[in-house]
């Protein structure tokens, strides 16, 4: 791909989530509805709907895909989740109950980087760890409990697959030892994990002032940053949890972060297009670039069609009521599509409340904006 975005697919309703496959030639999507589609690229690029995915009774929250064991999970706000397993005989996704055990909705999901487990945060002040239990043929879950005090809004794997963060309704980011004894797990001690410790064990709490809306550990692992519902970027490193590096920026709440490398993430939310912001010094966070920039429109005056368009939505047909902007509202996730060996992202996409899925290339976009280095 050579252009600086594509748009990938236009859904036609806000997007909660989304994940690609291991090859990157499928996705699969949640609509704000009970149902989960999976889409397909064919040889000319363009997407189309392959399959949908209908179990839940409720919206679906969350999905995630893994792509080296090609399975697919969802959670909703039915207190359920299920792993989808492909019949690679009658190509249809086939669905496994995951034995949850809470009492509010399910909100959020992911993979381990191993994939033979995965969390799932909810409403319900708990984080349900879970893992297949070959004897009984399902997935069981762990519950870590204490000291949460609200509903879970995110989670993020750590690259050992033994620790966990997240962040929650409570104004709190915390990091948990995620090692079960039923699977033999051997974690090895680190700074997040100075001495072994048991599942559920809290490792490291940090403050923030708003709902931390998104939480992601830095390729290594030795750093850790989320965004909060007060404009906030938060850093900190595994050595040294008393410090935290703190931004606010000028921008809308922001609702999602990845790391674009080892000293840079890129954040989306309500400002409606991502921004790249690099750790100076390993004290302190950049002003943010942002990434979607445009060139002015033409001069000229507006069709008849679009002079419609702008009196339907706004009452007002003598402007154009559209944002400069890729995205039309807020950005709700971003992902890493492409990234080489140590962890620098070259290409990332983003879902929207206006229903689009874009793709971003990072390489084409820092030879055409000014002081953008990542």
């Amino acid at each position: 791909m050579t252009t600086k975005t594509e748009q990938q697919l236009f859904v036609g309703s806000p997007v909660t989530s989304h994940a690609f496959n291991g090859a990157l030639d499928k996705l699969v999507v949640s609509d704000n509805s009970t149902t989960v589609y999976v889409y397909a690229k064919d040889a000319n690029g363009k997407w189309t709907k392959e399959t949908e995915l209908q179990k839940h009774i409720e919206r679906v929250k969350c999905v995630d895909w893994a792509p080296k064991t090609n399975r697919i999970a969802t959670c909703a706000g039915d207190r359920n989740a299920y792993v989808w397993n492909l019949n690679e005989t009658t190509g249809v996704w086939e669905p496994s109950l995951v034995l949850l055990r809470i009492e509010r909705a399910a909100t959020y999901i992911r993979w381990s980087p191993a994939e033979d487990r995965f969390a799932v945060g909810s409403g319900a002040r708990l984080l349900s760890v879970c893992f297949y239990e070959n004897e009984h043929d399902w997935w069981v879950s762990k519950h870590i409990k204490k000291p949460i005090r609200s509903t879970i809004l995110c989670v993020d794997w750590h690259p050992s697959n033994y620790i966990l963060a997240i962040g929650s309704c409570d104004f709190k980011c915390r990091v948990f030892s995620s090692a079960l004894k039923e699977t033999n797990d051997k974690p090895e001690t680190s700074g997040w994990m100075p001495k072994l410790s048991k599942f559920a064990t809290m490792l490291a709490e940090f403050s923030t002032q708003g709902w931390v809306h998104s939480v992601k550990f830095s390729p290594s692992g030795d750093k850790l940053a989320w965004v909060a519902h007060d404009a906030s970027i938060n850093i900190v490193h595994m050595n040294n949890h008393d410090t935290v590096i703190r931004s606010l920026t000028p921008s809308l709440p922001l609702l999602t972060v990845i790391w674009a490398s080892e000293d840079s993430v890129i954040c989306g939310g309500h400002d409606n297009f991502p921004s790249l912001f690099n750790i100076v010094g390993g004290e302190s966070v950049s002003k943010g670039i942002r990434l979607d920039v445009k060139g002015k429109k033409a001069g000229g005056g507006m069709s008849a069609m679009a002079r419609f368009k702008a009196l339907d939505r706004t009452g007002d047909d003598t402007k154009d009521a559209s944002l400069d902007t890729t995205h039309q509202n807020s950005i709700i996730e971003l992902r890493v599509k492409k990234s080489d060996s140590a962890g620098k992202c070259s290409q990332f996409s983003s879902i929207g409340m206006d229903g689009k899925i874009v793709d971003w290339n990072l390489d084409a976009l820092a030879s055409s904006i000014a002081d953008l280095k990542i």
